[in-house]
């Protein structure tokens, strides 16, 4: 697995506060706390990296967001939405509405690196126990609606930057859709794929360490792996 750093879009965290851990329930807690924070700090950092490549979202496995059924749901009433959910109609669609999601989620990198670093944690020990993805879980937990907020503005930007005439022209032919509650799908969905693409990175630290050649991170997550 290789790590990238694009456009320092996440500090990495301070220097390591042990080089040498005997084992990992005998460490400090702060140390515990360091490790939880520099492995999400480096699974978000990797996780946008990707997110914000040209077409990172849409060709992401974990990240893709879907054409919502608002822009061409199961049932055909018209011309319009007939046209609507043509294959080719959807695959430009999709492609849409997965650069609105890259604007969402250039909003959200700081707002990530900035929770991480403030963010409280109570039972360190658990989350270094926890699942695969459970620094990911917490971060979650904590940005609670803050995330989608934050987002909102760039999807909304997005998506009304359709750049098809013939798009635009069904567009404006089918009345129930409404650009308002689409933008608020659409941000939800991009939120989620956000925090799923920082919780297969995570995954991927905590099941290699050793590849982020980060003395605690080996040091904790190693220990968890023997």
């Amino acid at each position: 697995m290789q790590y990238v750093n694009r456009r320092n879009i996440l500090a990495i965290g301070p220097a390591a506060l042990a080089l040498t851990l005997p084992a990992c329930a005998s460490l400090p807690t702060l140390s515990l706390t360091e490790a939880i924070k520099r492995l999400l700090t480096l699974s978000s950092q990797n996780a946008f990296a990707e997110l914000l490549q040209p077409n990172g979202f849409f060709d992401s496995q974990v990240a893709r967001i879907a054409v919502p059924d608002k822009l061409g749901g199961s049932r055909v009433t018209s011309i319009a939405t007939a046209l609507l959910r043509s294959n080719a109609i959807q695959k430009r669609l999709l492609k849409q509405v997965n650069r609105a999601a890259e604007k969402g989620a250039d909003l959200a990198a700081p707002l990530i690196a900035d929770s991480i670093r403030n963010m409280s944690i109570a039972d360190a020990a658990a989350i270094i126990n926890g699942g695969d993805r459970a620094a990911t879980s917490l971060l979650q937990s904590q940005l609670g609606p803050a995330l989608a907020t934050r987002i909102l503005p760039g999807v909304s930007e997005g998506l009304n930057l359709f750049d098809n005439e013939v798009i635009n022209l069904v567009l404006s032919q089918i009345t129930t859709v409404n650009f308002d509650d689409l933008s608020r799908d659409v941000t939800g969905k991009v939120s989620e794929s956000i925090y799923q693409a920082i919780g297969a990175q995570e995954a991927q630290i905590r099941a290699n360490p050793q590849a982020t050649n980060d003395p605690l991170l080996i040091g904790v997550f190693g220990l968890t792996n023997r």
